[in-house]
């Protein structure tokens, strides 16, 4: 995002992570505090892996990353679906949108990668 080209999946991170400190704000406020916190780590946790592979030393420490990335984002899906489901719980189904699309280029940058 510093150079000149364009870094879809890293503005999409970031996009995502702001969102998410929003609702974590939401949940806080309902004193859902054990819930936001996790939530607001392992989403914040998928941009950090992905500018992390950014500067990655080799192909493979680039794969791991944005597989740790992907990682994040299935345990932050975990919790978002706990909010879902629970009935005393907010819920912003935006929010489960635009996880879904980070899951989808992340799998595709890995798939590529490791060809």
């Amino acid at each position: 995002m510093l150079n000149d080209r364009r870094n879809v999946v890293a503005e999409k991170s970031v996009a995502f992570s702001l969102s998410i400190i929003r609702f974590t704000e939401v949940l806080e406020q309902d004193r859902k505090f054990v819930i936001a916190k996790q939530l607001l780590r392992s989403a914040t946790s998928i941009g950090a892996n992905i500018f992390e592979a950014q500067n990655a030393e080799s192909k493979a420490d680039f794969v791991h990353k944005m597989k740790l990335a992907a990682k994040e984002a299935s345990e932050t899906e975990y919790w978002l679906l706990l909010c879902e489901k629970s009935e005393s719980y907010p819920f912003d189904p935006a929010l489960a949108c635009h996880l879904e699309e980070l899951i989808r280029i992340l799998s595709r940058i890995i798939t590529t990668a490791k060809r």
